[in-house]
């Protein structure tokens, strides 16, 4: 569904400090199966249920401190951690602003143990919300069987990249051929930011809202353990793979639990045609395109989006979270 209206938005979050972690939360680690130290974070009493929040490639935690400190005001207890590779979470390359994986698996077997035990914390609804990368991972792991939550909410999903200009088929095949040449754990790009240009180039391809962009470079800035740049060339590989085997596997009609699919039309770095024919495959599947007011980052976007997208993910997780209760 397209529309450019807004319904009813909350207040503007001015008195959140996007800059300093919130009262009350704990930030710690969990182990994966192979003993790496995956960095976690945790705030909200749970008095209206369990939320898992995943972020995207390149992302920390920090980025999302204002969702997870709106979400834990409104009764949820949030969990949010960096993925394996990036944020507090270590590198798995010599070069620490080099985003590398050797297998998109192992994000997904990371995800699926540390689901496990965040569903033995306690009960009540438990939902999960996945923003790119986090929406890719959260959906690939529903189609692969994991116990569904009883909502989920993918955000500017990475169902498909936005390659263009260069055809998709192309952008395979240098990637394939990158990593064959023994290139896969480098950069697959620059990411350069030395000039006012230059940041708000990337800055629009991710938010309208140069305040919150702001946040992001002055957390990378005060904690360069958590810094990251470009994807490595694996990554891409992955990417490229991961995405269309998903999108045309059989996995995807057998996802049970309802979903809420946020994009944008103008985004520049996932695929709105790919959420489209995603979309349509799922079972409950329920699809909101916002126009041009919105880039990637729908949660970070100008408060007229942000609080929008707000209300959505909150009337749609009312609605199972009362079912939920009901059952």
């Amino acid at each position: 569904m397209d529309s450019p209206d807004f319904r009813s938005a909350y207040p503007p979050a001015a008195a959140f400090d996007r800059r300093a972690w919130p009262m009350g939360g704990r930030l710690d680690y969990w182990q994966a199966s192979d003993g790496w130290a995956i960095r976690r974070y945790r705030l909200g009493s749970g008095t209206r249920g369990r939320m898992l929040l995943l972020n995207g490639r390149g992302d920390m935690i920090e980025k999302y401190l204002e969702v997870i400190d709106h979400m834990a005001r409104r009764g949820w207890a949030v969990t949010s951690f960096d993925w394996r590779g990036q944020g507090g979470s270590g590198r798995l390359t010599d070069d620490p602003m080099c985003g590398h994986v050797g297998d998109f698996a192992d994000y997904i077997s990371d995800f699926r143990a540390l689901a496990d035990d965040w569903r033995a914390e306690g009960q009540g609804p438990a939902v999960m919300l996945g923003h790119s990368m986090g929406g890719h991972m959260l959906l690939r792991a529903l189609a692969e069987g994991m116990p569904p939550p009883d909502a989920a909410v993918l955000v500017a999903p990475m169902l498909g990249l936005h390659s263009a200009p260069m055809p998709r088929w192309l952008a395979v095949a240098v990637a394939r051929l990158m990593v064959a040449m023994g290139r896969g754990d480098r950069r697959a790009w620059t990411q350069k930011e030395d000039s006012e240009r230059q940041r708000r180039m990337r800055q629009k391809r991710l938010t309208h809202d140069p305040a919150r962009y702001a946040d992001e470079l002055w957390w990378r800035d005060h904690s360069r353990d958590i810094a990251l740049g470009p994807p490595s060339w694996n990554w891409v590989a992955q990417a490229l793979d991961s995405t269309r085997a998903l999108a045309e596997g059989p996995g995807v009609a057998q996802v049970a639990c309802p979903l809420l699919i946020l994009a944008s039309e103008a985004d520049r770095l996932v695929s709105t045609a790919a959420i489209r024919q995603v979309a349509a495959r799922l079972p409950d599947a329920r699809l909101h395109i916002y126009g041009r007011e919105a880039a990637h980052e729908i949660l970070r976007e100008l408060d007229p989006v942000r609080c929008d997208a707000l209300d959505r993910i909150e009337a749609f997780l009312d609605e199972t979270a009362r079912d939920e209760i009901a059952n």
